[in-house]
């Protein structure tokens, strides 16, 4: 089999994943529009590179063959204790850091050059150029010699030797060693590496590639997305954010503190990496700076024309003159930027969800999810209807407790065990007048 014919399998692999063409192109166009050197930087630990090598090479060669081309970043922790041991070498950790003598350089120096080599011949047998820099590219300088032999803290990114990749049309694949003053090899946190190339290469997208495929919740459940603005207090408190999980939001945030209000993490596998990029769903964790969610419960207080054009871009169809008039509003959550509004009324006994639109510019940040769970936090018996065509089913589907289909309505509910009252709220909504003008 060729090289271009196994590229070429692979696209049409990871493509049958999804459904939404329009999803990819809006990602693909998103993702175009800036200086390719500041896509992505893609850190990939030690397990990833020992355990699934060959589908981390297939998701790169996909990126590329698209014209993304990411700066990836590679440990080999796993690795170096086997070959540490393997040459009968001792190691210890100080303070979260592997000791580096002289012996545990010269072996973390081959280990490091091996992976990397690995993984560059991994890409291009998918078709794709792969230039790997296992030195040269860090700057660093001594962290505490004394303390820890040769553990070196970056100091400067060598920018312009990896944008020169970038431009050749190769995909630059770094190691975590550092070059100190007088050309001493330093052995680098991979942690500390990553914060220092993101710092210089302002990315859009920061990826971290890991066995798990996000960031875990209490009950070992991926959380689909964090919206720092409004979450990070509130998970920090949480009973279950301990030690290494509050360490990872700690650094997260440290991430995107420093870098540009458009760029994200996303924590996600190899495998499902496309799928996380390119759909709205994604497939792993994404972190954002975000937004914080404001409500109100005064109409007065709103910006009803800001929400009115909101309501009518999602839905596509223009509101009955008497729409705005006619609510009985009980609460409205709007984002900071109003690209996201929720709006709940009263009907009759029950709280109803009568509007929740989300702008295009903000599918795929996670807003949504914001939004929902700030709202249901306050609601937790709610009620809406939605068209067969409502681009957001998929989402109600997974949110609801459970829903009736009338006619041309879906009526979801969560949080109502009584079926009479369930009976009387399907039948009031499904027989509730269009909100929109034919």
């Amino acid at each position: 089999m060729s090289n271009d014919r196994s590229v070429r399998q692979t696209i049409v692999q990871l493509l049958s994943n999804m459904s939404d063409s329009k999803e990819i192109r809006t990602y693909l166009q998103r993702f175009s529009s800036i200086d390719q050197a500041r896509f992505a930087v893609i850190k990939i630990g030690g397990a990833i590179l020992r355990d699934r090598l060959e589908e981390t090479a297939a998701s790169l060669a996909f990126l590329h063959t698209v014209g993304l081309t990411p700066i990836v970043l590679h440990g080999g922790g796993p690795q170096l204790d086997d070959d540490l041991a393997a040459a009968g070498v001792g190691s210890e950790r100080l303070d979260g850091l592997r000791v580096t003598t002289r012996e545990v350089l010269d072996v973390a120096r081959d280990t490091f050059t091996a992976r990397n080599i690995e993984l560059v011949e991994a890409v291009r047998t998918q078709g794709v150029s792969a230039h790997g820099l296992t030195q040269g590219a860090f700057d660093a300088r001594l962290l505490n010699e004394e303390r820890y032999g040769y553990v070196g803290e970056p100091a400067e990114v060598r920018l312009d030797l990896i944008r020169s990749i970038v431009q050749s049309g190769a995909i630059p694949i770094l190691t975590c060693l550092g070059v100190a003053p007088g050309g001493q090899l330093v052995n680098m946190n991979a942690d500390a590496a990553t914060r220092e190339l993101v710092q210089a290469v302002q990315p859009m997208k920061i990826i971290f590639l890991t066995e798990t495929g996000g960031l875990l919740d209490g009950e070992g459940n991926i959380i689909d997305s964090i919206n720092l603005a409004s979450d990070y207090e509130q998970l920090l408190e949480a009973d279950w954010v301990h030690s290494g999980m509050e360490l990872k939001l700690t650094q997260i945030k440290q991430l995107l503190d420093g870098s540009p209000e458009e760029t994200s993490v996303s924590i996600t596998t190899p495998s499902a990496l496309v799928q996380e990029l390119f759909t709205h769903t994604g497939a792993g964790t994404l972190v954002r700076q975000g937004e914080r969610i404001v409500v109100e419960s005064e109409p007065t207080s709103l910006n009803r024309e800001s929400i009115v054009s909101l309501v009518e871009s999602a839905f596509g169809r223009k509101l009955r003159s008497s729409w705005w008039q006619e609510l009985d509003m009980e609460r409205a959550y709007s984002s900071d930027t109003e690209r996201a509004v929720a709006i709940v009324t009263n009907l009759d006994e029950f709280s109803y969800l009568d509007k929740f639109a989300i702008d295009d510019t903000a599918r795929g940040e996670g807003l949504a999810r914001t939004l929902w769970d700030r709202m249901t936090s306050d609601f937790p018996t709610l009620f809406w209807r939605s068209r067969s065509d409502n681009r957001f089913n998929a989402f109600y589907l997974k949110e609801a407790d459970g829903f009736v289909r009338r006619g041309d309505w879906s009526v979801f509910w969560i949080g109502e065990p009584d079926f009479d009252r369930i009976s009387r709220a399907v039948k009031l909504i499904a027989d509730m007048p269009e909100d929109f003008d034919e």
